[in-house]
Parts: C-alpha cells; structure tokens; sequence
C-alpha cells in the first residue's frame, strides 16, 4: 500500500485523532457540515469558470452531478451528465 503524502507530522496526526475521539457529535457533525459546504463553494468557482454564462439552474444541476449518479440525474432532472457536462 502507498502511504499517502502528508505535511503533518506523526505526533501532530495522534493528537488530531485523539482530540476527534474525544469531540462531541454534534460538533463532528458540524465540522463535516462546514467542509462540504466547502468543497461544494470551490467546485462552484470551479463550473463559474468553466461556465461563465450558465443559468442559476443549469448551475446547480451541474453542481449536483458532482455528487450523484448519472442515473439519478437523468431520472430526477432529465440531465445528463456526458452530454451536458459536469
């Protein structure tokens, strides 16, 4: 297996891990709340870019096919990925 890069040291790593242990759910969930929201800001900058003249709409339907299967898209938004882009 390939150990993946980091820039965080072992002992820090442990102590993030441990202070994870020991948070409350709630706050977990709201640490994960927050880093999708922000995720899903930088892939809006990123279809913004690539997309400058795209509607409201066409822009959240692009966004959510980052997210959900081709299947899903087609069935609930009539969109297609492949066709439309991501």
């Amino acid at each position: 297996m390939i150990e993946p890069i980091s820039d965080t040291s072992k002992t820090t790593e442990n102590i993030l891990i441990e202070g994870y242990r020991k948070m409350a759910v709630s706050k977990k969930m709201r640490q994960v709340s927050l880093l999708t929201q922000a995720v899903q800001k930088m892939a809006q900058s990123r279809l913004r870019q690539q997309y400058p003249r795209m509607s409201r709409r066409e822009e959240k339907l692009r966004l959510a096919s980052l997210w959900l299967p081709k299947e899903t898209m087609v069935a609930s938004f009539n969109w297609d990925p492949d066709r439309e882009g991501y």
